[in-house]
């Protein structure tokens, strides 16, 4: 994991929006139940994926993240910026090391840990500490960043403790490219719009590969990016809920496969997260989390979003980043929308053991939703969950997509 080296200050203002981010993008805790994009469950399907610019097999797919939001510094301000991103990586077939020689790895560790486990990602970072006033002139600056390929270990225990081998991880090389600028908005306030793009820039291309495989693109794509930014002097205004006044400036920011919200302690507005999920302003992680949402093992209802209300999904890829979720979608023909009842058919798509548990049970929609990309989801309960209402009470569903339901023939 890479180590942060912005001051202390700067670190004790990032610390809360690092653990959201932790528990939505890198645990992928919205989606219920625990399915495989879930960093702990492989990299297949994940949020934020940055893929490299000549891979276009998917059209949900993008090599870049472009984020618009506004700032009003105050004097000399400065901004610091951390992206941070999964970096993935495949096991290396490696017999392990023992004090005897060498020997094959057992197949469990303690507990049952398999030396197979998927092999998940590594967390990056890149830092960027700028005065705002260099920001505003000519284009900015552009940040390039190489992580060249590499292998890492990971040490395999028996039931003792002892070291009895590593799984050996391998890196393949990615490059990319951070843009910051701001420019000056004409008016009575000291008002800015501060923009920050994120760009793949890896030169890997299909036929590399020999094919074009996704899992190849994956090990060359940024994966649950996502970026920090903090003002040492001023305040960012809510994209969200931006006041009277700002409203005509912020429906005009352009917010591409990412949404800004306002991070950190309730009450202040010196950090932004600009996530490809959206949030409510100044979401927290649940005090019910053991630790960090890294290291728990339980990640239910991680989130307890600002006014308790369950995430809002919205598309702001129309240049706005304001657009209303659908209020409902077509399957099989059948308007569904939120008090429908729907039978679970999960498994068409890559899922796991848990989702096979749901299907052929029957469920309510709680609502549709849009993700950053306009993929449609379905927010849902389960009607035999004795939780049901307090999942409801709490915001905390089930994600399904709409080809892994069928509508109930007893609603209109």
């Amino acid at each position: 994991m890479s180590v942060s080296s912005f001051a202390p200050e700067t670190e004790a203002r990032f610390a809360l929006a690092r653990q959201v981010a932790d528990a939505v993008l890198f645990e992928g805790s919205p989606l219920h139940p625990y399915r495989a994009s879930a960093a702990r469950n492989g990299l297949r399907r994940q949020f934020g994926v940055l893929v490299p610019p000549a891979w276009n097999a998917a059209d949900d797919e993008h090599d870049f993240q472009h984020t618009e939001c506004l700032m009003e510094p105050g004097t000399g301000a400065t901004l610091a910026v951390e992206l941070r991103f999964l970096r993935a990586r495949r096991p290396v077939p490696r017999r392990a090391r023992s004090e005897g020689g060498s020997q094959t790895a057992p197949e469990r560790g303690p507990g049952g840990e398999s030396p197979a486990a998927p092999a998940g990602g590594t967390e990056e970072r890149v830092e960027a500490v700028v005065a705002v006033d260099r920001l505003a002139e000519g284009d900015g600056i552009t940040i390039p960043f190489v992580r060249p390929a590499g292998e890492e270990s990971e040490p395999i225990r028996d039931e003792g403790g002892r070291v009895v081998g590593h799984r050996i991880f391998r890196h393949e090389e990615i490059g990319g490219v951070l843009r910051l600028a701001a420019r000056r908005i004409e008016g009575p306030y000291r008002l800015m719009r501060l923009t920050a793009v994120v760009e793949n820039t890896s030169a890997w291309t299909p036929e590399e590969n020999g094919n074009a495989d996704r899992d190849a693109a994956l090990r060359h794509s940024l994966v649950a990016t996502h970026l920090l930014i903090g003002l040492s002097a001023g305040s960012f205004l809510s994209m969200t809920e931006p006041p009277e006044w700002a409203r005509g400036v912020s429906a005009a920011c352009r917010n591409l496969h990412t949404w800004p919200v306002l991070a950190g302690e309730p009450g202040r507005a010196d950090v932004v997260l600009s996530s490809p999920v959206i949030l409510g302003d100044h979401p927290v992680v649940g005090p019910h989390t053991r630790r960090t949402a890294l290291e728990a093992t339980d990640i239910d209802a991680v989130l307890a979003l600002a006014d308790s209300a369950p995430p809002e999904w919205r598309e702001p890829g129309d240049g706005t980043g304001s657009g209303p979720a659908p209020d409902r979608v077509v399957v099989n023909g059948r308007h569904v929308v939120a008090g429908c009842r729907v039978l679970l058919n999960p498994g068409l798509r890559r899922t796991d053991a848990q989702d096979f548990f749901l299907r052929g049970r029957t469920a309510t929609v709680e609502a549709v939703l849009n993700d950053v990309d306009g993929s449609v989801h379905l927010a849902v309960t389960v009607d035999d969950d004795p939780g049901a209402e307090i999942r409801r009470d709490q915001g905390v569903f089930l994600y399904f997509r709409p080809d892994e339901v069928t509508p109930l023939e007893d609603d209109a």
